[in-house]
C-alpha cells in the first residue's frame, strides 16, 4: 500500500476542511496562488536536487509511494505535502491575523455572531 501517497492525499484534504472551516476564503485570492507558485517553483529546484535519482540525498521505498517523478524525479507526493504544509501554516496565520484585528477594533470573539438585537413589544 502506497502509504506516502494516502497520506499525502489526506493531508491536502485536511488543509482544504482547515480552510473551509477557518472561512478566511485564502483559497479564493490571486494573492495565494502567486505566493504557491513561488513556493513550487522553488520546491522543484531544492526537492529535485535532494530526490535526483543520479545521487539522490533522500531515499523512498518504492512500495510506499505512486513512483511517479516529475519533474526531474520529485515525486509527486511532495507536491500535496508542500502544499498542506505551506497552505494550512497560511491559512492558520490568517485566522489568526483577523481574530487578532476583531479583538483591537472591540468586535469581541471573532469566532462567535454578533448577537440579534432583541425587539421590545
Amino acid at each position: 500500500m502506497p502509504e506516502y501517497t494516502v497520506l499525502a492525499v489526506l493531508a491536502v484534504l485536511a488543509t482544504v476542511g482547515l480552510e473551509r472551516w477557518s472561512g478566511t476564503g485564502v483559497f479564493r485570492t490571486l494573492q495565494f496562488w502567486l505566493s504557491m507558485t513561488i513556493v513550487f517553483a522553488f520546491q522543484v529546484l531544492v526537492d529535485g536536487w535532494l530526490t535526483k535519482l543520479s545521487a539522490p540525498i533522500v531515499l523512498y521505498a518504492p512500495e510506499h509511494f505512486l513512483g511517479v517523478r516529475w519533474p526531474w524525479d520529485v515525486p509527486i507526493e511532495d507536491y500535496l505535502f508542500g502544499f498542506a504544509m505551506v497552505a494550512s501554516v497560511i491559512v492558520l496565520f490568517e485566522r489568526a491575523r483577523r481574530r487578532r484585528a476583531a479583538r483591537q477594533t472591540g468586535h469581541g470573539d471573532a469566532d462567535r455572531p454578533e448577537p440579534l438585537p432583541q425587539e421590545h413589544p
